[in-house]
This record gives structure tokens, sequence and C-alpha cells, in this order.
């Protein structure tokens, strides 16, 4: 499977497009804020060929390049319907505080073409089979995508802001539930082998091993004796 990814915007949202391989079909992952020039140069570079967008969750900074890479290329975008609202409404799911800021900036709405993910589904585009998990807790319609070990590959967790290198997404936001983040790591990441690939919607990579081993947060919902840690910030 290839991979490419950049981060990109105001919050270094990570978008990532995933194919078979290079100069085939692709799919892309979370093309956030200011992300569709970073696509356009990543879909030459490597021949690729864009046949679906989908999305971990719809806060702006990874939804607000939706429309234009979409309506370029006459291609769906798949979002979880939970948070489909904040495609045209993103000052509703971030607060006046922060949804204030931008709207001035942002052109929202949704592409033409808007599908729904459900919890368990598996999606087949690209050549790829994309196994969807629904992870509340950052908003309410957070989901990940998981794609299984191949020949001389692990497998790869697309976590959006569900875990991140050392922490997880922040929940002070409309929508954001500690408690049922808290849930979802167990639900989500806690069963996966640790040699898989975690591809977080801010930071760095990582792996399932490395946060059971070290995140707290991860430590704390497999019954370890750290001590609950303060509230994260990252992305939006």
């Amino acid at each position: 499977m290839f991979i490419a990814g950049f981060p990109a915007g105001a919050w270094g949202t990570n978008c990532y497009l995933l194919a078979p391989a290079a100069g085939e079909e692709c799919v892309i992952v979370d093309p956030g804020h200011e992300a569709a020039a970073g696509v356009e140069d990543a879909v030459r570079e490597h021949g690729l060929k864009p046949v679906a967008v989908v999305l971990t969750h719809g806060h702006i900074d990874h939804v607000a390049s939706v429309v234009p890479v979409c309506g370029a290329r006459g291609i769906p975008a798949w979002i979880h319907p939970e948070d489909r609202y904040m495609l045209s409404d993103p000052e509703k799911a971030l607060g006046r505080s922060i949804g204030a800021q931008l709207m001035g900036e942002l052109t929202v709405g949704e592409p033409d073409d808007v599908r729904v993910l459900t919890d368990g589904s598996v999606l087949e585009l690209a050549g790829l089979s994309l196994t969807v998990d629904h992870a509340p807790g950052h908003t309410r319609g957070s989901v990940t995508f998981r794609t299984p070990a191949a020949p001389d590959l692990p497998p790869v967790l697309f976590s959006g802001d569900l875990l991140f290198a050392g922490s997880v997404g922040r929940t002070d936001l409309p929508g954001g539930d500690h408690d049922a983040l808290l849930r979802s790591l167990a639900r989500v990441c806690l069963p996966l082998q640790d040699e898989t690939v975690v591809l977080s919607g801010h930071g760095p990579q990582t792996t399932i091993g490395r946060e059971r081993a070290a995140n707290p947060y991860l430590r704390q919902v497999a019954g370890s004796a750290a001590t609950t840690p303060g509230a994260p910030r990252r992305g939006i």
C-alpha cells in the first residue's frame, strides 16, 4: 500500500492519500484547511487518481478543503451522520470563540455527493478495504479507518483526533465527551495489534504498541496505575 501525507493549514492537520500503489486510484483522508494545493501536488507527483474523500470527523481543520477537492474531480465525500452538519455550519461545532474567527476567511458547505459512514462497515474504494469504527468523544461523529495487514506491511489506523502520539483529542468543544473518548480508546484502539501504525490527525506517526506502553490515556483505559492526565490541546 502507498501512503502520502502532509500537514496543512493553520493547525498542521495531517491529510493523507492512500492507494494500492503509486500511479493508481487513491482515497483522500481529511483534506482540511489549505489542503487543496497539497493534494494536487501529491496527485501530480505520484500519478494518483482520487476517487473518494473520507473524513474522520467534521471539524473545519479536517474538512475545509472538501468542497474544492471533491468538486474539482466529481468525487464523493464520506462522513458520519452525527458530524455532517459541521460541513455547512462549522461555527456551531466549534463555539463562537473559535468559529467566529474563521467564518470570514472560509467558504463552507457540502460537496455535491455526501455519503454516510456507519460503525463496522467496510469501504471498498480504490482497490482498498477500509474498516470504519465509530469513535465518539472528540466529536459525536468521530470515526477511525483501519486497513488490514498485508504481506510485509503492518495494519494501519487512521485515528483522526482520537489518538495522537502521547496524547488524545480535546473534548472541551461542543459535542466533546471525555468519558466517551476513553470508551472509544478502549473499544477501538486497545484490541489492535502492537505493530499497527497509527496515522493521526496531528503530529507524527506512532504505533499502538508504543502508545499502549507510554500514552497515559491508553494506559488509563487499559487499567494501568497511571494518574489521570490533564486535558490535551491539539487541533480544534
